[in-house]
C-alpha cells in the first residue's frame, strides 16, 4: 500500500480527504483509489468540521426529521444535525429535534429496521448520509428501505461521490471526480486492472480495507 494522498476542502482546513492509488475492491465495483475517510468520521475535529459543511448545502426551506446513517457516519451526523438545526432547517418532530439512526442487515444483506426503531423512518422526511458513493448501489438500497418502512427520501449526503444524483436525487458532496479526474470505478466483470494483472491491493467497505 501507498502513502496517502490529500486534498483540503477549500472553505475549511479540518475538512481533508485521504486517498491511496491502487487497485481496490469494493462491494459493488473495482476502484483505483481507496478514500481513507476514517479521520473524517472518528476524530472530533475533523468530523465536526465535515458534518458543518455537509449542512451549509441544505436550505432552511428544507425539511429534515431523520439522518439515516451508513457506513460509520454517526459522528459526522450528529454535528450535521446540530447545525442544521442552527441554520433553521425545520422538522415535524413532536420533540423539536432530528433523529440519528442506521439500519440493521438481514440475512440476505437487505436493509431493516427493528420495530422499536420503524418510527424513526415511518411518514419522515429522510435525510441519507454516505461516507463515499461510487456506482450508488448502497444508496439505492437505503433509498429502497426507506420507501418500504414508510418514509420519504428528503436527500442524500456523501463525503465523496462519483455520481450526482441516484434516481433523481440528487448528491450533496463536499469532493467529487472533479476533484479527483482520474478517478475510475469499473464493474468486477470488466476491470481493465484485472485485465491487465495488476495485482489486488485491498479489500474495501464501509469500516475500511483489508490489505491482500
Amino acid at each position: 500500500m501507498q502513502t496517502y494522498k490529500k486534498i483540503d476542502y477549500s472553505r475549511n482546513k479540518d475538512v481533508v480527504l485521504r486517498y491511496i492509488p491502487g487497485h481496490f475492491i469494493t462491494p459493488h465495483s473495482h476502484v483505483n483509489y481507496y478514500m481513507d475517510l476514517s479521520d473524517m468520521k472518528a476524530r472530533q475535529r475533523e468530523a465536526r468540521a465535515t458534518g458543518e459543511e455537509l449542512a451549509e448545502m441544505y436550505l432552511s426551506s428544507d425539511q429534515i426529521d431523520t439522518i439515516m446513517v451508513l457506513n460509520g457516519m454517526e459522528v459526522v451526523a450528529a454535528y450535521l444535525a446540530n447545525k442544521l438545526t442552527k441554520i433553521g432547517i425545520v422538522n415535524a418532530n413532536s420533540h423539536h429535534t432530528m433523529y440519528i439512526t442506521s439500519p440493521e442487515y438481514n440475512t440476505v444483506g437487505q436493509m431493516m429496521f427493528r420495530e422499536n426503531n420503524e418510527h424513526m423512518i415511518k411518514n419522515r422526511k429522510v435525510l441519507i448520509l454516505i461516507d463515499s458513493a461510487t456506482t450508488g448501489g448502497t444508496l439505492r438500497s437505503a433509498m429502497r428501505s426507506v420507501a418500504y418502512y414508510g418514509g420519504q427520501v428528503a436527500g442524500i449526503s456523501a463525503i465523496f461521490s462519483v455520481a450526482t444524483q441516484v434516481d433523481n436525487i440528487p448528491i450533496r458532496a463536499l469532493y467529487s471526480t472533479k476533484d479527483l479526474p482520474d478517478y475510475a470505478s469499473y464493474s468486477p466483470d470488466n476491470c481493465p486492472l484485472c485485465k491487465a494483472g495488476t495485482a489486488v491491493d485491498a479489500i474495501c467497505n464501509g469500516f475500511g480495507y483489508s490489505t491482500l
